[in-house]
């Protein structure tokens, strides 16, 4: 719910304000002015969402209502004259109705302000990146009849096989172990490995080059798949 005040110094505009405001679902009415200066006793001393003022009143303008506020007001500017309109957008009026308003137009301007309220009230929500967990110095895989131990700075690159992975090391025998190439590279950490292919993960560590869609690790070529590529050439800033 809005709430709301109009300040009007013509008690038929006021009148035809309020019938505007009693239709309207999301507006709640909580007083009518019909000068400046009863306007800044109420907006001085409550929290009102909403302002809809005339400009053209005596003694006390409806521009000089929003510039002695010491905060941004939401407002919007009924009046009769339209030259008034580019000054009240300089103070950031919502809207600007120009007088006689018919009902269409003003709910647009309160769906309008509905809608830029609701935008404010929003808590702002600051994304933050998580760093890459950190890879491991070593892991254990089991390997036909034993687990083995296996230094992680050591392996080059990994190479799925429906259900089993190949784990290439400096070590000139790949080791093949029952694994699935996901939950491999979840034990791996992600700040030394990389994720290139859907069959293929490798160490940033052990690429000697680059070419093009081929990352080449000793003898090896690896292709880069499509789906994958975005992320690696984000991750070796290349």
């Amino acid at each position: 719910m809005i709430t709301c005040i109009i300040i009007d110094d013509e008690p038929l505009a006021l009148e035809l304000l309020e019938d505007f405001i009693s239709k309207i679902s999301f507006l709640e009415l909580i007083a009518t002015c019909s000068n400046g200066f009863e306007a800044t006793n109420i907006l001085h001393t409550q929290k009102i969402d909403l302002i809809f003022t005339d400009i053209e009143m005596p003694n006390f303008s409806g521009i000089d209502i929003i510039k002695s506020l010491d905060y941004t007001p939401n407002f919007i500017f009924t009046t009769a004259y339209s030259h008034y309109a580019v000054e009240g957008f300089n103070l950031n009026a919502i809207d600007y109705l120009v007088k006689p308003i018919p009902f269409h137009r003003f709910l647009k301007a309160a769906t309008r302000a509905l809608n830029l309220i609701n935008e404010k009230e929003e808590p702002s929500t600051t994304i933050i990146e998580k760093p890459a967990p950190p890879s491991p110095e070593y892991i254990f895989v089991k390997s036909e009849y034993e687990n083995l131990k296996i230094n992680v700075n050591e392996i080059k690159y990994v190479e799925g096989l429906k259900d089993y992975i190949k784990i290439y090391t400096n070590n000139k025998k790949p080791i093949l172990t029952l694994n699935s190439l996901k939950k491999f590279e979840e034990k791996l950490g992600q700040d030394n490995f990389i994720r290139v292919h859907k069959s293929f993960i490798v160490s940033i560590n052990q690429i000697h080059s680059v070419q093009r869609n081929r990352i080449i690790i000793d003898d090896k070529r690896i292709p880069i798949g499509h789906s994958y590529k975005n992320e690696f050439v984000k991750k070796i800033d290349c």
